[in-house]
């Protein structure tokens, strides 16, 4: 009865055994060191873990849950953000900085309002350039090619065979 339970009390790794196995090594005990070298299974499959010991990376949405963080703060502005800050200016003007502010905090707006229609460029670039240089700017801006990418090689087909009968005519 007793050898059967020593055979289900094996142990399988040295972290079960703590700090008792340093302990006989520093202090010379050699018996006691073989013998917890003896009851340590020689098995490698129970030795080897299974589970992986760190969890699977956490998406961002999943620790932003878990920590109760709000959404990240747009950094370049959206439509809504102009109708946002035409709310926190009115205010602002109606009821001071503190309205203001905590109108803000309540529904943040974007970091960076972009020049729109300056073709990329600064606002400053973009107003000092002649009025030729902007309508420039504004036709290069149309010219698109026609070619559709998802039937580019049926056009492609097609102007050969357009090409092939006129060349015959």
């Amino acid at each position: 009865m007793q050898i059967h339970a020593l055979d289900k009390a094996q142990l399988i790794t040295d972290v079960q055994l703590g700090d008792h196995l340093s302990h006989a090594v520093t202090q010379g005990r050699r018996s006691d060191f073989a013998l917890m070298l003896a009851l340590l299974s020689s098995d490698a499959t129970e030795t080897t873990p299974l589970n992986p010991p760190y969890p699977e990376k956490a998406t961002e949405a999943d620790l932003r849950q878990a920590l109760n963080l709000p959404e990240p703060t747009r950094l370049i502005a959206e439509e809504k953000d102009y109708e946002l800050c035409g709310t926190q200016a009115d205010a602002f003007h109606k009821a001071g900085i503190a309205s203001a502010r905590l109108n803000h905090c309540v529904t943040p707006s974007a970091l960076h309002f972009p020049a729109i229609g300056t073709h990329n460029l600064g606002e400053d670039v973009y107003h000092n350039l002649s009025g030729h240089q902007r309508r420039q700017l504004a036709a290069e801006n149309t010219k698109t090619t026609a070619l559709d990418p998802v039937n580019l090689y049926q056009q492609l087909v097609t102007a050969k065979r357009y090409q092939e009968l006129n060349a015959q005519a």
